[in-house]
């Protein structure tokens, strides 16, 4: 099985881009962030014409998750239990939540698309709840693996934290501003406590993931690792090989984030059905 996460900054303006990139690289399931559309708005056809499911939860034009899979997918769940919400609060005091999180299962393996709040500034409220938000999923990512230890559990998607300092590229550029703080870190390092680990920078010591479109920071490589896939040890243990797809942020209307793919040895009960898209027969 061949899987990649990818913040794709708008479906609606990149479904071309996307379902190539499908069928070029050969992906069997693609967790996507940001698609930015509500459900009657996401371009299913475009999907299903090269032989691919999708799962989404998006609200309005902002944030927005959703996972295409040329497999069946199963247990389909949007949010978490512990997840936070965001803004004014109702009646009750309840703050609505964001469309940021979806999981499924695909072939015995459970993926989630992650979408972490940007936190935005320091001082800012949605800096709080970008924290109270990865610690609510660490808690039901606990609950997950003490119920289920053997299975294989991967958190993908766009976190918003560059954990180490070699993950942005001047760090002294981020001095006092998110992404980096010690709190970000700590949130993100407590999933490596949990037993997960990011399966990827092992075999991908190096890259960014990331390149604002402003100041010509991708041609100058100034960039952040910000995207990842954080596997359980029964889920690592599947990983084969791993990539960063930096080309992705290349060419005519990308999105300012590129693919992360890993090859998982995954013995699949479906056969030879599923090998390849539709398209190809």
């Amino acid at each position: 099985m061949r899987m990649a996460t990818w913040n794709v900054n708008s479906i609606r303006a990149r479904v071309d881009r996307v379902t190539d990139y499908l069928i070029r690289e050969d992906i069997d399931v693609l967790c996507m962030q940001e698609i930015k559309c509500r459900e009657h708005q996401f371009p299913f056809d475009a999907f299903t014409a090269v032989g691919y499911e999708v799962v989404m939860h998006g609200l309005n034009q902002w944030n927005g998750v959703a996972i295409a899979s040329r497999l069946p997918m199963t247990d389909v769940e949007r949010d978490f239990p512990s997840m936070p919400g965001f803004g004014e609060p109702d009646a009750d005091g309840v703050s609505p939540l964001e469309a940021r999180a979806i999981g499924a299962t695909v072939d015995g393996v459970r993926f989630y698309s992650l979408y972490i709040p940007n936190g935005r500034e320091l001082d800012h409220p949605h800096y709080t709840y970008k924290l109270e938000w990865l610690r609510g999923l660490a808690r039901d990512t606990a609950g997950w693996l003490a119920g289920s230890p053997e299975l294989p559990l991967a958190l993908t998607g766009d976190w918003n934290v560059a954990p180490f300092d070699r993950d942005v590229w001047d760090v002294a550029e981020f001095a006092g501003s998110t992404h980096i703080s010690p709190l970000e870190r700590e949130a993100f390092f407590a999933f490596e406590a949990l037993g997960l680990r990011d399966v990827v920078r092992p075999l991908v010591p190096e890259g960014y993931t990331y390149w604002d479109y402003k100041q010509l920071r991708f041609p100058r490589n100034e960039g952040m690792r910000i995207d990842f896939i954080m596997g359980s040890p029964a889920f690592a243990s599947l990983v084969e090989g791993a990539r960063i797809d930096r080309d992705e942020r290349k060419g005519d209307g990308p999105s300012d984030h590129v693919p992360v793919v890993v090859d998982l040895a995954v013995d699949s009960e479906f056969g030879d059905e599923y090998d390849r898209p539709m398209i190809f027969g």
